[in-house]
């Protein structure tokens, strides 16, 4: 068996109604929505369609929703466009938040509080009710982490937040990173009692170049950008109508995700894992993780040779975020949580998804087992 896809948290293949959807946009329906003619129009309505389906995903108003070309520019929207001209802002978010959260924050003037995550890859409600003050201007915590699959207490936060800004005279803005989260986790904007909420379009099956932005109505945000006045003014350019399209249907087509099979696919894995192969440790929640996440630290071995040794049989898998496979450091999100160098660098992140079948599983689990042998008795541990 060749060719196996275990890096679902990386990106996702198009589903085939979502291309289909899509398609016609790419050549006779190439209008842009911002002319007046019938061309254009026609792109508006699809726009206008495409809007309404993640307003509905997501309980909200359609003016609500801004189209991005990515999470990444989402959050930067979000996070940079909320704090300019603030004075003095104080932020509160999470040590294991995505790069596309920590770096805007970072590039931002804001004084920033970095909670633990503990060993459980979990942050504790009191530990940002404990850290807010005068000056707290918006807390930014991801619903699942991409790397750890962990879950955050995100309708717990909401509400303490919303009890908070009762008695406050500067309300505190409450936004959330769900790229990995919208896949099997409900996000209904008023029941997580969020101000701002991201998401992907390739991370559900949809095309990359594109992402949302959920804006509560009354969150005032400054665009960050310069430009004509598409998306409200906040995310000016011609919009990228096909991939729109291709996010709306990916919305509609979250149905056809099996959560429950894809859990016991995923405790098949751990399960197996922890009780054959020796020297080995899940890394975050047992109970609070994503249906399809499984991170688990090898002692003895790197996890990228043992990736390697997988793709040589065919097995794709990853040891962290894609968005960091570039760097040679241990993930930041592992180390957060605990691990030492050493076991960060010898861990490997197993995602699944959609198309995955029990029969791939087998496959893993059947080559995974010797490569670790094979690892170890070279490394001479």
């Amino acid at each position: 068996m060749k060719n196996i896809y275990f890096d679902y948290a990386a990106t996702t293949p198009i589903d085939e109604n979502v291309f289909k959807e899509m398609s016609p946009y790419l050549q006779e329906k190439f209008g842009n929505p911002s002319s007046l003619h019938f061309f254009g129009q026609e792109a508006v309505f699809a726009l206008d369609k495409a809007r309404e389906k993640v307003a509905t995903f997501l309980g909200a108003n359609e003016r609500e929703v801004i189209f991005t070309s990515s999470a990444t520019e989402a959050n930067n929207i979000a996070l940079l466009g909320l704090l300019q001209g603030k004075e003095n802002p104080h932020v509160i978010t999470s040590s294991i938040e995505h790069k596309s959260v920590l770096e805007p924050l970072n590039a931002s003037k804001a004084e920033i509080t970095h909670l633990p995550a503990y060993k459980t890859g979990i942050i504790k409600v009191e530990d940002i009710l404990r850290e807010i003050k005068e000056e707290t201007t918006l807390v930014s915590i991801m619903y699942a982490n991409s790397e750890i699959g962990t879950l955050q207490p995100i309708k717990e936060i909401g509400e303490a937040v919303k009890k908070i800004n009762e008695k406050r005279k500067n309300k505190i803005f409450f936004h959330t990173d769900a790229v990995q989260a919208v896949n099997y986790l409900p996000c209904r904007v008023d029941d997580l009692g969020v101000d701002m909420l991201t998401i992907s379009g390739h991370k559900i099956y949809g095309p990359k170049g594109v992402g949302a932005l959920y804006i509560r109505e009354g969150t005032k945000i400054s665009s960050i950008f310069h430009g004509a006045l598409q998306e409200r003014g906040i995310r000016p350019g011609t919009e990228n109508i096909a991939a729109i399209v291709g996010l709306g249907r990916a919305i509609e087509e979250l149905k056809k995700n099996n959560k429950k099979r894809t859990k016991e696919l995923r405790d098949k894995i751990i399960n197996t894992v922890l009780s054959e192969i020796p020297q080995t440790k899940l890394n975050g929640s047992r109970e609070n993780r994503l249906a399809n996440n499984v991170n688990i630290t090898f002692k003895g071995v790197e996890g990228e040779s043992v990736l390697m040794a997988l793709d040589q049989e065919g097995v794709a898998v990853s040891t962290g975020s894609a968005c960091a496979s570039h760097s040679l450091s241990p993930s930041y999100a592992l180390l957060a949580i605990g691990l030492s160098h050493k076991d960060a660098h010898g861990s490997l992140r197993i995602t699944l998804g959609r198309l995955t079948t029990e029969k791939e599983v087998d496959y893993l689990l059947e080559k995974l087992p010797p490569i670790i042998k094979k690892l170890r008795k070279i490394s001479g541990k």
